[in-house]
């Protein structure tokens, strides 16, 4: 018995047949089929019952999913615990991440990681979640960077990073200069925001509930399908928006807009990292991950010193 066998058993009972196994494993029918076999063979016992139309697993084959599926997650663990120690890490990592992640959030943190890891190619498709599952799927992207929680069942969806949106207003406007607002204030002003469905809108609009108040009641202006488009319409003096910081660096730095804060109210959201259950992540993608978690926990603990500090 070696681990490959149990991976493979453990993709068979996932999937429900051979031939979507090998497929998820890039591998014949037959060599899952003579695997399988091999496995059986050892137990000297039958783990699956073969039709026409499917696969069932036999008793003895349902005791061993559960520990097959733990030898699975304790060698994805072991990589990334190991990860760490490996500087020499190669190949070509491909990556799917939405809007706000992939043009404003990764560049950013792309060229610390690329100088610790210099041979390690990075290709980055900014797309919307459903096209980031289907080349998942497809097995044409190792892994993707979304901005909610998705729910698939051949998906293994966790936590990476974290975001808040910001008050965002022109320069010259009425709330420029206060550091600090109240929410009945900002209701007043006209918006220009994102789509219906975005994840930025989104988060707004349940926080906005939380606190009783209907999304309704604010006067938007103007609805736009990127986040660039809303800047310009912002400086423009069209409205006011709710953005992420990072989205609005640029723009901070040369005083076209400026960050209000609004009493009481945050704003926060979580980004996840997805990827296939029936296949391991390459080294590579586990070393990236890990990357980004540890610049997560890094900026929580800048801004809880930095707090310190001011309460000093």
């Amino acid at each position: 018995m070696n681990f490959h066998q149990l991976h493979i058993f453990y993709t068979v009972a996932e999937k429900g047949s051979f031939s979507a196994a090998a497929q998820a494993l890039h591998m014949t029918q037959p060599a899952v089929t003579m695997q399988i076999q091999s496995l059986e063979d050892y137990f000297g016992t039958k783990l699956l019952h073969r039709s026409t139309k499917k696969i069932e697993l036999s008793e003895a084959g349902r005791t061993l999913l559960p520990h097959a599926k733990r030898s699975v997650e304790l060698v994805r663990q072991t990589d990334e615990a190991m990860s760490a120690f490996t500087q020499m890490l190669q190949g070509r990592l491909q990556l799917g991440a939405s809007l706000t992640i992939g043009e404003y959030i990764l560049p950013r943190m792309l060229g610390p990681f690329a100088r610790q890891y210099p041979d390690i190619s990075i290709v980055m498709k900014v797309m919307n979640t459903t096209q980031i599952m289907d080349d998942i799927l497809k097995h044409q992207l190792n892994f993707g960077l979304i901005e909610a929680p998705i729910h698939h069942p051949d998906m293994i969806v966790e936590p990476v990073m974290q975001d808040e949106l910001k008050l965002i207003v022109p320069a010259g406007h009425a709330l420029a200069d206060r550091g600090e607002v109240e929410l009945e204030d900002v209701m007043a002003y006209p918006f220009v925001l994102r789509e219906k469905g975005s994840g930025t809108r989104q988060v707004m609009e349940d926080q906005l509930q939380k606190k009783n108040i209907d999304p309704q009641d604010m006067n938007v202006v103007m609805e736009l399908g990127s986040t660039g488009a809303v800047k310009s319409a912002v400086e423009a003096g069209v409205g006011i928006t709710m953005l992420s910081p990072s989205s609005v660096q640029h723009e901070l730095a040369l005083g076209l807009v400026h960050i209000v804060e609004i009493r009481g109210l945050e704003f926060k959201r979580q980004f996840y990292a997805i990827h296939l259950k029936s296949s391991l992540l390459p080294l590579s993608a586990v070393a990236f991950l890990n990357y980004l978690r540890q610049q997560e926990h890094a900026g929580v603990e800048e801004m809880m010193m930095d707090k310190g500090s001011k309460e000093s």
